[in-house]
């Protein structure tokens, strides 16, 4: 027994010399921390290209909202180079909004879409905000498609490099560290700040921005096994107290104090700590994300001598590493197999997987699946569309859609105001399916200094066809300023009511066609005499024949595309009872026309990008009443910069209503110059001929006309700010202009 306990004690003391001599000598292992920031994350880029360009190799990466991005990318295997060129294309005001991209909404439905600030969806017998204001749809098909190679690695540590990152738990607010699931929506929670994204249910919590609870989580590296921890923090920490100057910064510090406590315990535990200086620029800084990009450039150049140092030393003791050039995973198509759809209520799994045009035992690339998405989100019965892929055992996946359906009521509110029209709130009542199934109804009231109303009902003939019928009224009443020598010279108040029913076919998401009959009513009366007035009313069938087209990436501000509005008109006879007056007078005049005439309008609208700043703007319109020399109440208004109400003809250099003409046509030329992100100047010049095929009796209008503006825009929470100067070159006036928000 003795000799078997001599024996054991020398085998163990020879064991344990082994393990201790072998650890000594095992290469350290080395950890990479990015931080929080928003915008100033993008910062961290220059970090990696230096630590790529000094062969230094990482083993563990940790990372908290925009640092759980580049850092996850960086350990999929996307190298520093490649995140800049991702970086780069990324499209921040599309991805940082909540909305798709207008092509993907059918052709009925854009003109409703992204329209009013504030959306209150019908929940539980009452209207409810959300947890946040951006649900994210388009950033999470961008990080879909970015991970689509890696989709059957479930466990982050099996990575390229292994990698964890940091959300926070929104009922206890303790920091929640993710390493297993599906990596898109593990970074989504780790970047959901609170208020802005809603939140993200992920392993049955609620998870928020981990910035809140762990911004710069070094220590999680160093539990993963770093021996040399390597931090880059964007995070400009808390203000001095003379700087907090407001009760916004209050608020703001206030939250910052558990963050700035722990990176206060973060910062020693990084051999090399890397504090960007930032503090010009905000976590909303997306505009200026060249600039933070350069900075983080600037930055890693001024650390790669002491990286290349560190790669150097390590190699000079344990030998040189053998650097992966291409970490990337080959192959980005995979074949889709079976499919499996959850949280369908309102609409079958049929609906959903037509309107998706997804087929079993077909390969799919991630950009393929997005625009499937888009397709069935911009039905709007979907909120939210995410999925995952489950591999199968004959290589083969089944997709996983996780689907949140939109509220089928839902109230909407807008502010506008325009130098026009005044001020007013733009309340909307949208509801699907109520009366009828496979339809959208809504009411819209305009109220302000000028009344307006509008309902519509929109029915299709089943969930999957194109076919829709579209029954809908609408009334209007503006107060118009009359003018004399391009001087004003009365006020008039007119009402327009309208009850439209058409026919229409879609030939796809972009183009709609058919038919239809409207019958229209105008009436005028004068407020304050001008030198001829126009008193009473007139209504009148119209049969017409539609096509329009809208290719427009976004309603607002937007980069490509083309939008067409063509309609060939027969209106019957009409019904005119007018008195014409002068100065109190009842004028005699020649006899005003009852008889039917044809009717053509055209409108044309371009937008073509000359560079990353630079829009070209075309617009173009004709219109004409075919022998309307004596008709009248049906002309086109020429004037103004935005679009308000029926037969408007936009004209830069001229106030609405400053002419009235039964055929016009008008080019328009202008250059969009985007300064800032959200913030534009734009150039427009045009110019409108008048009375070349039909000439009314009762109005006299000058031929030509030209005319020129320049407006500065701001896309701002209620939406578009605009400020303008315009001056034509027949009034020889320079004139003001203002509107806020899109008008009814």
């Amino acid at each position: 027994m003795k000799q078997a306990a001599l024996i054991f004690v020398l085998w163990f003391f020879s064991v344990t010399s082994f393990s201790q001599n072998e650890s000594s000598s095992r290469r350290p292992r080395i950890g990479l921390t990015l931080s929080g920031g928003g915008a100033k994350g993008l910062a961290h880029i220059g970090i990696l290209q230096a630590i790529d360009s000094a062969g230094l190799k990482i083993d563990y990466i940790t990372g908290t909202s925009m640092g759980s991005i580049i850092g996850s990318l960086y350990a999929v295997g996307y190298s520093g180079k490649d995140i800049e060129k991702i970086s780069a294309s990324m499209d921040w005001d599309l991805l940082l909004s909540n909305q798709s991209s207008l092509r993907t909404v059918s052709m009925e439905e854009k003109s409703e879409y992204d329209k009013y600030v504030v959306e209150l969806p019908w929940v539980n017998n009452w209207f409810h905000l959300r947890t946040g204001v951006l649900e994210g749809q388009e950033l999470w098909l961008k990080f879909a498609e970015l991970y689509y190679p890696f989709h059957n690695i479930k466990d982050f540590s099996k990575f390229s490099i292994p990698f964890k990152c940091v959300a926070t738990d929104v009922s206890t607010g303790e920091a929640v560290v993710l390493d297993t699931g599906e990596i898109v929506s593990a970074i989504r929670a780790s970047m959901a700040i609170p208020s802005l994204f809603t939140a993200v249910e992920y392993n049955g919590r609620k998870l928020v921005d981990g910035g809140v609870s762990r911004n710069f989580p070094v220590r999680d590296a160093k539990e993963m096994g770093a021996d040399i921890l390597i931090g880059s923090n964007v995070a400009s920490g808390l203000l001095e107290a003379s700087k907090v100057t407001n009760a916004i910064q209050v608020l703001l510090q206030v939250a910052f104090f558990r963050e700035a406590e722990d990176t206060r315990l973060e910062v020693p535990l990084c051999n090399i700590y890397v504090a960007q200086p930032l503090e010009k620029y905000t976590m909303a800084s997306f505009s200026e994300a060249d600039e933070i990009l350069q900075a983080g450039l600037e930055e890693g150049r001024r650390l790669y001598p002491r990286l290349k140092k560190l790669a150097d030393s390590l190699n000079a003791i344990y030998g040189p590493l053998q650097m992966d050039k291409d970490r990337l995973a080959a192959g980005f198509a995979v074949r889709i197999s079976s499919y499996e759809v959850r949280g369908l209520k309102k609409t079958t799994t049929d609906y959903f997987i037509h309107k998706m045009d997804l087929l079993t035992n077909h390969d799919y690339t991630a950009q393929t699946l997005s625009k499937m998405i888009r397709r069935a989100f911009g039905t709007r019965y979907y909120d939210k569309i995410i999925y995952s892929l489950q591999q199968q055992p004959d290589s083969s996946v089944k997709i996983i859609f996780d689907v949140t359906e939109n509220p089928l009521t839902i109230a909407k509110i807008g502010l506008n105001y325009n130098q026009f029209s005044g001020i007013s709130a733009i309340l909307n009542l949208t509801t699907r399916d109520f009366f009828t199934p496979n339809s959208r109804s809504l009411a819209t009231v305009n109220i302000g200094e000028n009344f307006r109303i509008r309902a519509e009902h929109l029915q299709f003939f089943s969930r999957t066809s194109n076919f829709h019928f579209t029954l809908g009224s609408q009334y209007d009443h503006f107060n118009f300023t009359t003018y004399n020598d391009y001087k004003q010279a009365g006020l008039y108040g007119q009402g327009y009511f309208k009850v439209d029913g058409q026919f229409g076919y879609s030939t796809n998401r972009n183009v709609s066609l058919g038919i239809g009959t409207r019958w229209e009513l105008t009436n005028s009366t004068p407020s304050f005499n001008s030198t001829v007035n126009f008193q009473g009313q007139n209504s009148f069938p119209t049969s017409y024949f539609f096509i329009r087209q809208n290719t427009l990436d976004r309603r607002l501000f937007p980069k490509r595309g083309i939008k067409i509005d063509a309609e060939a008109d027969w209106v019957y006879n009409q019904n005119p009872e007018i008195t014409i007056q002068s100065q109190g007078r009842n004028l005699d005049s020649p006899m005003i026309s009852g008889k039917p005439y044809p009717r053509a309008v055209f409108s044309l609208d371009t937008y073509t990008p000359l560079s990353r700043r630079n829009t070209l703007l075309v617009h173009a319109f004709t219109g004409v009443n075919f022998r309307y020399t004596n008709n009248i109440m049906n002309e086109f208004s020429i004037g103004g910069l935005t679009e308000q109400f029926h037969n408007q003809v936009t004209f830069a250099g001229l106030r609405e209503g400053t002419f009235y003409s039964p055929s016009v046509a008008e080019l328009q030329l202008g250059l969009r110059y985007q300064i800032f992100n959200g913030t534009y100047l734009i150039g427009r010049a045009n110019v409108l001929f008048n009375n070349f095929i039909s000439t009314s009796s009762f109005f006299n209008n000058p031929d030509f006309l030209s005319g020129y503006s320049l407006t500065f825009s701001y896309n701002f929470v209620l939406g578009p700010l605009e400020v303008s100067a315009m001056y034509c070159d027949q009034s020889r006036r320079i004139l003001g202009y203002v509107n806020i928000g899109i008008p009814f």
